[in-house]
């Protein structure tokens, strides 16, 4: 029997816990040069290197009913929690219509579609492309994306262009191709970039948080096609950068939480109710302390990831029984 390798599911927990906490800390980046600083670090890796490992865990994109499974999986509970979250948001925002858009992916939703999306063009690219070759041309369209003037929100067209690169190296990434980022080396040199990062973060909190979003033209981030390009292309390069580092500071212990990183995406679609709450409370004078904020992200990711939590929302999101009622042979 095939021993479970820890590393990814500890990999996939400490990103869904960053997950929530830059959720956590986007309400007070204006507040705190040291949040800002955080929240921009945090995004440089922690969406991309979800996508990346999203496309490493892929590779059986050619079997038969991969793709059937994979809408299934995706699509259902995308428009479940779209319709959920429409009218979340019709409550606590006091509208007076009730408005669904199916077009445009309510808040984290995008990343779902988007997922559907990615799997349908590794389908093709695997098929008629070769690996080099496909990598380019993913990187090229997500540069270009960027100089159409329409909206790139509706059905999250932009960032599917824009992260694509990620989950396209990700399928083609070979397990022992990580090896050298766990040598003591490259841990030291990736921890001074990462820390470097952060301290021009902390120096400059002018940049524009939404070039690390991917789903905005160059027209509506200020910039012409060739200075838009050359962002799109640095922020590339740090977010390669950045996942790297992240990838090379997780461990390979198995800890009581370890196997709960297989529940991220019930972490991912809950906690958004937490999150979209407390923005609309604004009930507090002045911003938690980063303890309280980290506090409460670890408390959201450990509560939302945990067996219960799984046995409970796996009917409504894999269209299973409940952990506790599938008896031994079904």
């Amino acid at each position: 029997m095939k021993k479970r390798d820890y590393y990814f599911d500890n990999v996939r927990f400490v990103l869904i816990f960053f997950v929530v906490f830059g959720h956590l800390l986007r309400p007070y980046i204006d507040e705190s040069p040291l949040i800002y600083a955080l929240y921009m670090s945090i995004y440089l890796f922690h969406m991309p290197a979800f996508i990346f490992v999203s496309g490493y865990f892929a590779k059986g994109i050619m079997r038969p009913g991969y793709i059937k499974k994979v809408t299934r999986k995706l699509l259902i509970p995308l428009l479940i929690f779209h319709v959920i979250y429409s009218a979340f948001y019709f409550w606590i925002e006091h509208e007076e219509t009730l408005s669904i858009s199916l077009l445009i992916p309510e808040w984290s939703l995008w990343f779902l579609l988007s997922l559907f999306f990615w799997n349908i063009l590794l389908r093709i690219t695997v098929k008629w492309v070769k690996p080099s070759l496909a990598i380019v041309l993913a990187i090229g369209l997500g540069l270009l994306i960027g100089m159409v003037p329409e909206s790139l929100h509706v059905l999250s067209i932009g960032r599917t262009f824009v992260f694509f690169p990620f989950f396209l190296i990700g399928y083609y990434t070979k397990r022992e191709w990580f090896a050298p980022l766990f040598t003591t080396r490259a841990r030291i040199v990736l921890l001074l970039i990462a820390a470097i990062l952060f301290l021009f973060f902390y120096k400059n909190t002018s940049i524009q948080i939404e070039w690390l979003f991917g789903s905005g033209s160059y027209d509506d981030l200020g910039a012409n096609s060739l200075s838009g390009v050359a962002w799109r292309s640095l922020v590339y390069i740090l977010n390669v950068i950045m996942i790297a580092f992240i990838l090379s500071i997780v461990t390979h212990k198995s800890f009581f939480f370890t196997t709960w990183g297989q529940n991220t995406l019930y972490v991912y679609l809950l906690h958004g109710f937490f999150i979209q709450t407390s923005r609309h409370l604004n009930t507090l004078e002045r911003p938690p302390s980063l303890f309280v904020l980290f506090l409460t992200a670890a408390a959201l990711t450990l509560l939302l990831s945990s067996p219960l939590a799984a046995a409970l929302f796996r009917p409504f999101l894999e269209q299973k029984r409940p952990g506790f009622l599938i008896k031994k042979g079904d």
